[in-house]
């Protein structure tokens, strides 16, 4: 496959509806047309003998792209296992834990709502307890980093036991870069193909990461990673399958083929009956990437490098459209990722007479009106007093797009204050 330069060549490679604006590549990803072709085919072949694939080719295929996504994040091949998303990579390690009354989890303002859910879950189903570390952006990584080890030493000088501390690499809202200097339990759903990763420099405890969003690859796909250290108090997969064995030794005869992997990769091998398709495009996404170019860079370094410096111009450019600021704090490292926040010109006050359900409100006919009106889209949001929108930067966009996305904004929010959407 020969070179193809970012922005208009490689937008021909993906399959959007004419005229449709991708900017929020950041919530679900996409993947171009050539990995479209590898999906089908393992589907076809699925199809084309179920018994034979599913039983024998696709493990051998699987440790294929295992070994294929360890070597992109530089981690050895036993760590990585493969998951639906994100979220379940959480709840795997969270459901795997033994708790006890004295057993705190700690973790920010801005984790991903279905995993604050999920540590809900976890305290309402057992002893465990848990901490939050309340904060508004913009704010500096160091006053983040500061407030963990405060929050580490108020849990243990009241007798309680920190144990484990959930970290992002990139907020999902507002959509902003995290510092990863501390590394329990890493949950990396805009990480891997976003932003450079080395897990074995990192070394954290568990690592997660969903390669729909960034790499290209078909939903749902993620990355599992534990270190050998840690694998043994991973004792199950969501939801628990052929390759649980119990503690005292025991367990059913399994009717699929035996192997000799380890008991972690064997865990995930086979989790029920389900189209692994997607983990098995790792390969071909990463071949595919390795063809990208921009400004004199090829590969990963031309997919983040352009990535960027299209998010970042194109957040300025409807910021300035719009008479707004981008959000990012005094060091600017807030932004130093794909995903950029944009305040809206519109007064709360004015607007929803102080009531907050209002805010919720406007917020969601903007998301629809997007789609309906503008056919495009971006995530909207109400954070800090403010009305913001989420923009992505991806291979795929250029500048015109996000001129195309200002101008629907600035409509939009002339048609709030004019009240449409009380209709």
């Amino acid at each position: 496959m020969g070179s193809i330069e970012c922005g208009k060549e490689a937008a021909k490679q993906f399959t959007f509806a004419d005229g449709y604006r991708n900017l929020n590549h950041g919530s679900f990803g996409t993947y171009p047309a050539p990995i479209r072709q590898v999906l089908r085919k393992f589907q076809d072949e699925a199809e084309a003998v179920p018994d034979k694939y599913i039983r024998y080719d696709s493990p051998k295929y699987l440790d294929e792209s295992r070994e294929a996504v360890a070597k992109y994040l530089n981690a050895p091949t036993s760590t990585c296992v493969f998951v639906a998303n994100a979220t379940t990579g959480l709840n795997t390690v969270l459901r795997s834990l033994v708790f006890k009354p004295e057993d705190v989890i700690i973790y920010f303002a801005t984790i991903y709502g279905a995993c604050e859910k999920t540590v809900e879950y976890i305290k309402e189903t057992t002893p465990a307890k848990s901490h939050k570390i309340a904060y508004e952006y913009p704010v500096s990584d160091d006053y983040l980093c500061s407030s963990f080890e405060e929050a580490v030493k108020q849990i243990r000088a009241e007798g309680l036991n920190p144990k484990i501390a959930i970290f992002d690499t990139v907020v999902s809202m507002p959509g902003v870069r995290m510092p990863t200097t501390c590394s329990s339990c890493i949950d990396g759903a805009h990480g891997i193909g976003h932003i450079p990763l080395e897990l074995s420099a990192l070394d954290p405890d568990f690592f997660f990461s969903n390669c729909h969003k960034w790499l290209h690859v078909p939903r749902g796909c993620a990355v599992f990673y534990a270190p050998e250290r840690n694998q043994h108090l991973i004792r199950t997969t969501l939801p628990t399958s052929w390759g649980f064995v119990e503690k005292a030794g025991k367990t059913a005869p399994s009717p699929l083929p035996p192997n000799a992997k380890s008991p972690y990769v064997a865990l995930f091998e086979y989790t029920a009956t389900t189209d692994n398709a997607p983990y098995l495009c790792v390969p071909a996404a990463l071949q595919w990437r390795k063809g990208l170019t921009w400004n004199g860079k090829q590969g990963e370094e031309a997919v983040m490098g352009y990535g960027l410096w299209v998010a970042q111009e194109g957040a300025k450019l409807i910021a300035k459209s719009l008479g707004t600021e981008v959000l990012d704090n005094d060091q600017g490292t807030l932004t130093k990722c794909m995903l950029q926040n944009i305040r809206l010109p519109l007064s709360y006050d004015k607007l929803t007479g102080g009531d907050a359900a209002n805010a919720t409100k406007i917020a969601q006919w903007i998301a629809k009106v997007q789609i309906d009106d503008y056919n495009t889209f971006v995530a909207v949001y109400f954070y800090a007093g403010s009305w913001w929108v989420r923009v992505s930067g991806q291979v795929y966009l250029t500048l015109e797009d996000f001129e195309y996305g200002a101008k629907a904004l600035h409509e939009i929010c002339q048609r709030v204050e004019k009240g449409e959407w009380k209709v």
